[in-house]
């Protein structure tokens, strides 16, 4: 017969890791030495106990164990028929939806400016099968329309409108037209075409402006769940039901390298949607897209964004993300080639198919450390939130500057501990590599195309600029 010892005396334990602790440090600061604190002023601690438990909402739905979340990815190359054959090499080899970027000066995106210009792009594309998202700007409605009309009113092909003229404004900081109707535009696109689409999302909500300007984690979020409200609530007005209108916004969350804090902040997201929702007394699950982060990247030994990116999508993964789209471990550089396009893919192939990341519902669930991080951001993030539902709503706390310059406090913080070292970059403020070579990249061609122009009638809505950085540009010289 087993003997019964009864379960371990806890207390006595811990203090027997504190005097080895101690022992350890030689007198330095317990605090100093092993604690650290996030942007947004959360402690992260060398050891969570049973005291730390909190109660945080998980998400068990069952999982598709070969295909556990939507593998995306992002095609920007200016030539619309280059980017044809990116998005078909993609879904050939692994992809299973694709992110079209819209530009028709073709600097930031495809250069499309016409239903004729997208059905180039997506020519051979099953869009009743492959999900097709875009990135359009404040072109979101007309590019809405155009892509709506090639899926030829199939009512259950998967588009992801991602209409989202409020990121549009806030990295341009200024809207051709008052931003209020280009938001009351891209919803009465939206209500109009969920008439047909029935399985759409409609509005993408985000904070990506925030984090890509040198944001916190909570600073993101707060934005993300303002942007929802006021899409929700445009949606209503449009015509759309509470229920449908919620059910048709998609969330957008930026990961960068730090995978604790990004498993921590994906299900923090889905707190942050359940106690929104719940407000407005509709029930309706989170959808959530993870992309990894721009400003994470490094020009100097460009080859470790391989790490960085990894990581990303490990957090997208066991966060339980949706969708995660990684970007080309050569894009701080330029326009990818087809290997590292292909690196992009294959990360995530790695992860899914060999790694298995997706066989288990919320797998960081009952972690004493990622259920009270996932808490205090959740926390942080409402808090945050509610600040600028008081200052009027999204609109008036960007006209403001109230979330510029909170965002610009962050940025200078962080950039401080960048340049102090307590908090590093590899290959360029730690470890950087002398034999360094530059990965090839493509060369952008000039393919400028007419486009419709986005102004609506009234005076421009004007803003603090969100301007997007890299903290590793500060390191890298000319």
């Amino acid at each position: 017969m087993a003997a019964d010892f009864g379960p371990p005396d806890e207390a006595l334990a811990q203090a027997k890791w504190l005097k080895l602790v101690e022992k350890t440090l030689k007198g330095a600061d317990f605090d100093e030495t092993l604690t650290r604190a996030t942007p947004d002023g959360i402690t992260i601690r060398p050891l969570y106990t049973a005291e730390d438990a909190v109660t945080v909402a998980r998400d068990l739905r069952p999982r598709d164990t070969d295909r556990p979340w939507d593998l995306r990815t992002r095609v920007a190359h200016p030539d619309p028929k280059h980017a044809n054959g990116e998005i078909l090499k993609d879904l050939e080899n692994g992809a299973a939806s694709v992110l079209v970027a819209l530009d028709p000066q073709g600097g930031n995106g495809v250069a499309v400016g016409s239903r004729e210009d997208l059905a180039r792009v997506l020519d051979g594309v099953l869009i009743d099968l492959a999900t097709v998202a875009l990135d359009a700007g404040f072109l979101g409605p007309k590019a809405a329309d155009w892509l709506g009309a090639l899926a030829k009113a199939a009512p259950n092909a998967p588009m992801a409108f991602h209409m989202d003229p409020l990121t549009a404004w806030m990295q341009a900081g200024v809207s051709p037209g008052p931003i209020e109707s280009h938001i009351f535009s891209a919803a009465t696109v939206g209500a109009r075409l969920a008439e047909t689409y029935a399985t759409a999302s409609l509005f993408l909500a985000t904070g990506r402006a925030v984090h890509e300007a040198g944001g916190s984690n909570a600073e993101e979020l707060a934005v993300m769940a303002a942007a929802a409200v006021a899409y929700a609530k445009a949606g209503v007005r449009a015509g759309l039901s509470m229920d449908e209108a919620w059910s048709r916004i998609v969330l957008g969350v930026s990961l960068d390298g730090e995978y604790f804090t990004g498993v921590a902040k994906v299900r923090a997201v889905r707190a942050l949607w359940d106690q929104l929702t719940k407000a407005c007394g509709v029930t309706v699950p989170a959808r959530i897209e993870a992309r990894s982060s721009g400003r994470m990247l490094a020009k100097a030994d460009a080859w470790t964004n391989l790490l960085r990116l990894t990581a990303a999508g490990f957090a997208g993964a066991v966060g339980g993300a949706d969708t995660v789209v990684l970007g080309n471990f050569t894009d701080a550089i330029g326009l990818p080639t087809a290997f590292a396009r292909r690196q992009a893919r294959n990360t995530q192939l790695v992860l899914m198919e060999e790694s298995h990341l997706g066989r288990v519902a919320d797998p960081a669930g009952g972690a004493w450390y990622l259920d009270t991080l996932t808490d205090q951001l959740a926390r942080a993030a409402w808090g945050g939130f509610q600040a600028i539902e008081a200052d009027g709503g999204i609109i008036k706390a960007l006209e403001s500057g109230l979330i510029a310059d909170i965002v610009a406090d962050t940025r200078e913080g962080q950039e401080a501990s960048f340049a102090d070292k307590s908090r590093k970059i590899l290959g360029v403020t730690v470890f950087p590599n002398a034999d360094d070579k530059t990965p090839e990249i493509e060369t952008p061609p000039a393919v400028p195309t007419d486009g419709p122009d986005p102004r609506l009638p009234g005076p421009d809505s004007r803003c603090p600029a969100l301007t997007p950085i890299r903290f590793a540009a500060a390191f890298e010289g000319a």
